[in-house]
């Protein structure tokens, strides 16, 4: 993860356990999204099922894998700035819905060229704050078992240290070597770590890296101190989600890291929850959830 990593569960809630708001028109997506499917190489990871994370997409450039995302709406799609360094040209990219391999998609599976791609003003390169960036389709997909949208957090939600939580995608499976990228898609479980204690990781046991790797306050950190488990290079702009009462919510975008999985080098992600505000501003009507469950990481 020592550079972005590009080509690197309807909320069925109880009243009382979220609240929703919504941009100016109300939206339905809020009470469709994060339906998780029933569940029984991202580094360490093992193959999710079909149906399982229908939020999940490929993002495609020329028709290649490339990075992942989140399908948050019927026409936009959440993903990472760094995946549009090269190019940020939309007729180069299309979506991959509705997927768990990526060779054999099924009938059930939908390649939607992109129309449009925003990139968060904040994102200044490897490793900065901002490392976001939304895609909007040429045309709203339908939802279904296979296809659905993940829950957004209102701003006020907090993940803890020590919240589990699912980062999935299809990037390598070994840090630093070349191998075929995996066919299934990935599913990896990893505990939230505390900004502070992931900044105090990150300083210990290499050189100084070139560049800041500080933990920005619009980041989060997720992984395993002892190494061995971890999103990786084509993993980039996937979701970390977490299940918060009874909501599946996306916490996190994939961002970036030092390698893979290394010793003290736990995943990076981008906390969604700090961009409400230009999530809603881009996407008409979205819809963000709030729980009960909150605290500081």
């Amino acid at each position: 993860m020592g550079s972005g990593r590009e080509s690197r569960a309807m909320c069925l809630l109880p009243l009382d356990a979220i609240s929703v708001s919504a941009g100016p028109r109300q939206s339905t997506v809020v009470e469709e999204c994060g339906r998780r499917g029933p569940s029984t190489r991202i580094v360490g990871g093992t193959d999710a099922r079909a149906g399982e994370f229908p939020w999940q997409v490929s993002v495609r450039l020329n028709g290649t894998h490339f990075c992942g995302g989140s399908l948050i709406s019927h026409q936009w799609v959440l993903t990472a700035a760094h995946c549009f360094q090269k190019s940020r040209d939309p007729a180069q990219f299309s979506v991959l819905l509705g997927a768990v391999r990526l060779q054999d998609p099924g009938p059930q599976a939908a390649v939607v060229a992109a129309g449009a791609v925003v990139v968060n003003p904040r994102y200044a390169g490897e490793a900065s704050s901002g490392d976001l960036a939304l895609l909007r389709l040429v045309r709203p997909v339908t939802f279904g078992p296979r296809v659905s949208p993940i829950c957004l957090p209102d701003a006020g939600v907090r993940f803890p240290a020590s919240t589990r939580c699912w980062v999935t995608g299809w990037g390598n499976i070994q840090d630093g070597v070349d191998l075929k990228p995996p066919e299934t898609l990935q599913k990896l479980e990893v505990p939230v770590i505390g900004r502070d204690a992931c900044n105090t990781l990150y300083q210990q046991g290499a050189p100084p890296l070139p560049g800041t790797r500080d933990i920005q306050e619009d980041m989060m950190c997720a992984g395993y101190p002892q190494g061995g488990r971890d999103a990786c290079q084509g993993d980039s702009g996937g979701p970390l989600v977490c299940l918060l009462g009874a909501a599946w919510l996306q916490a996190g975008v994939v961002s970036w890291g030092d390698g893979c999985a290394r010793h003290n080098r736990p995943g990076v992600y981008i906390a969604l929850a700090t961009y409400r505000d230009w999530i809603q501003q881009h996407v008409p009507g979205i819809g963000f959830v709030g729980g009960g469950r909150r605290g500081s990481s």
